[in-house]
């Protein structure tokens, strides 16, 4: 563990290019109960997720005001986003480079809830990318491929990172995307780009 969690920090602080089968953690959820869902199109197929407004209301809100304003598939003309790190058995890392390798600029950072959520980082659902500091998330979000408890907080950090929603369709894409050929800083040879976002 101490490898893939140690890389995962390393490039969220360094800002750089760093979810299951039916019967993962979208199962455990089959009734939205009014939360959104978001279908998010790659160029490797789409996956459809329920946002969790009621256990992660900032954070639900920020990722869907990214999403209404068309800042993950380039919607704002200011161009599409990309899974810019890939790491197999770990997390797809997205939502702040552009194809091109920029980085886009984002709203402000939000306060981190994972404490307050209670929702834990199992395979299959997204959580807010950061840095060190915890209060530190913008645009970026990650992907669980595999259960990764030690992203809860009091793991590799007291506050932990904070999950806002879970794939309850196509994590088989998820799982493609998370099986790219990548380089050595974990970006994938050939862009994983998000094609479009849209509430479902």
């Amino acid at each position: 563990m101490n490898r893939p969690s140690l890389l995962f920090l390393a490039g969220l602080l360094a800002g750089c290019p760093v979810a299951g089968d039916d019967d993962d953690a979208s199962d455990d959820d089959d009734s939205v109960g009014g939360n959104a869902e978001v279908r998010i199109e790659t160029s490797l197929g789409s996956f459809d997720v329920e946002v969790y407004e009621d256990a992660s209301p900032s954070s639900a809100a920020n990722f869907l005001a990214y999403v209404d304003a068309g800042f993950y598939d380039g919607g704002d003309g200011e161009g599409a986003t990309v899974f810019h790190r890939v790491i197999e058995d770990f997390v797809a890392q997205g939502g702040g480079f552009t194809v091109g390798g920029s980085m886009k600029v984002t709203e402000d950072a939000i306060v981190n809830e994972a404490i307050d959520s209670g929702l834990s980082n199992v395979r299959g659902t997204l959580a807010m990318a950061r840095t060190s500091d915890p209060d530190s998330a913008t645009s970026q979000f990650y992907v669980n491929l595999v259960d990764n408890l030690f992203l809860d907080p009091g793991g590799n950090s007291v506050e932990g990172y904070a999950v806002f929603a879970v794939v309850v369709d196509g994590m088989d894409v998820v799982d493609t995307i998370g099986a790219v050929p990548t380089d050595g800083g974990d970006a994938p040879l050939t862009p994983v780009e998000i094609e479009a976002v849209e509430r479902l």
